[in-house]
C-alpha cells in the first residue's frame, strides 16, 4: 500500500502534464520557423550568391534571437521567474529588449514568404497588393501603429487581472509570452529591418521615444508603489522588495536600450543629410515665392 502511494505521489500531476503539452507546442513552432528561415537565405544565396539580400550578420543576429526565446523559455530565467515576480520581470526584458530586436533584425520576412507553400505565397501576394494592407504596410504607418501596440500590450499583460492569470494558468502565461514576443518583433522590425523597409529616421525617434515613455511610466508605477500591486503568491520572500526590483529592471534597461538605439538612428540621420549634400555645394537661401539665391550672394547683399 504504502508503494502504490509514492508512486502516485510521484506521478505529474494535470498542471505538470499541461506545462509539458505547451513546451511542445512551443518548440515546433519554433523548429518550424527556423527552417523556414533557413531554406530562405539558401534559396536567396544560391539565386544571387551567398551573403547577398540577406548579410550573414542578419542571420547570425535571427539564430541568436531564436536560441535567447528558448532560453527565456527553458533556461535559468525560467526557474528564476518562477520564483519571483522580478525574475518573471527579467524573462519578459528577455522578449521585448533582447530576443524581439534580434528577430527583427533577422529580415525573416522575405526568406520565411520563399520558404512558404506556393498556393500560400500566391495568396500572400494577392493580400499584400490590397489598399487597406498597402497603407498599413507603409513604413511611417507601420511603425506608429507598432510602437502604440506594444505599449497597449506591455501595460495590458502587467495590469493585476491579466499579470494573475498568467502566474495561474499555463495557457494564459504562454499567450502572454507570444504576445511581448509579437509585439517586439514587430516594432523593433521597422527600426533594425533590412533598409527598404525602415521607417524614416525622424519617424523611427518618434516611435521609440513614444514607446519608451509608457514603459518608463510603468515602471515607475511598481517601483514608487507604497504596496504591492498583486497578491502575494507572485511575489518572493518580500513582497514590496520583489515589485520594486521589477520596477527597476523594466525601468532601467528599457531606457537604457531604447535610448541608444535612438542617438544611434538621429546621428546616422544626420550623416545620411550631410552625405546627400556634395562637399562643396553652396547652401542656399529661399523666401517664399522667390527662387533659390545662393547663400553667398544673399550674404554679399547684406554687405551692400
Amino acid at each position: 500500500m504504502s508503494t502504490l502511494s509514492a508512486d502516485l505521489a510521484h506521478q505529474p500531476g494535470p498542471e505538470t502534464v499541461a506545462e509539458g503539452l505547451l513546451t511542445m507546442l512551443a518548440v515546433v513552432p519554433v523548429c518550424l520557423l527556423v527552417a523556414g528561415y533557413g531554406r530562405g537565405v539558401q534559396e536567396l544565396w544560391a539565386r544571387r550568391g551567398a551573403g547577398q539580400i540577406v548579410p550573414p550578420w542578419r542571420v547570425a543576429a535571427f539564430g541568436v534571437g531564436v536560441l535567447t526565446v528558448l532560453a527565456a523559455e527553458q533556461g535559468p530565467a525560467h526557474e528564476l521567474a518562477e520564483s519571483s515576480f522580478a525574475g518573471h520581470m527579467t524573462q519578459h526584458m528577455l522578449f521585448l529588449l533582447v530576443a524581439g530586436p534580434l528577430l527583427a533584425a533577422g529580415g525573416a520576412g522575405l526568406p520565411l514568404t520563399l520558404a512558404a507553400p506556393v498556393p500560400l505565397r500566391r495568396l500572400l501576394a494577392r493580400w499584400r497588393v490590397t489598399p487597406a494592407v498597402r497603407r498599413l504596410r507603409r513604413p511611417t504607418t507601420y511603425a506608429l501603429l507598432a510602437g502604440g501596440g506594444q505599449s497597449i500590450v506591455l501595460w495590458f499583460w502587467h495590469l493585476p487581472e491579466p499579470y494573475t492569470a498568467a502566474v495561474d494558468h499555463p495557457v494564459t502565461h504562454t499567450a502572454e509570452h507570444l504576445c511581448f514576443l509579437a509585439a517586439a518583433w514587430s516594432f523593433w522590425a521597422p527600426v533594425l529591418g533590412p533598409p527598404r523597409h525602415r521607417a524614416p529616421a525622424p519617424v523611427a525617434v518618434l516611435a521609440l521615444v513614444g514607446t519608451m515613455l509608457p514603459a518608463s511610466a510603468l515602471g515607475a508605477v511598481l517601483t514608487l508603489a507604497p504596496a504591492p500591486v498583486y497578491p502575494a503568491r507572485v511575489f518572493g520572500a518580500d513582497p514590496l522588495a520583489d515589485q520594486q526590483l521589477a520596477g527597476l529592471l523594466m525601468w532601467a534597461p528599457m531606457d537604457l536600450v531604447v535610448l541608444v538605439v535612438t542617438l544611434t538612428v538621429f546621428l546616422r540621420w544626420l550623416r545620411q543629410l550631410d552625405r546627400d549634400r556634395p562637399a562643396g555645394l553652396p547652401r542656399t537661401a529661399t523666401l517664399p515665392g522667390t527662387a533659390a539665391v545662393p547663400a553667398s550672394a544673399a550674404t554679399e547683399g547684406e554687405r551692400r
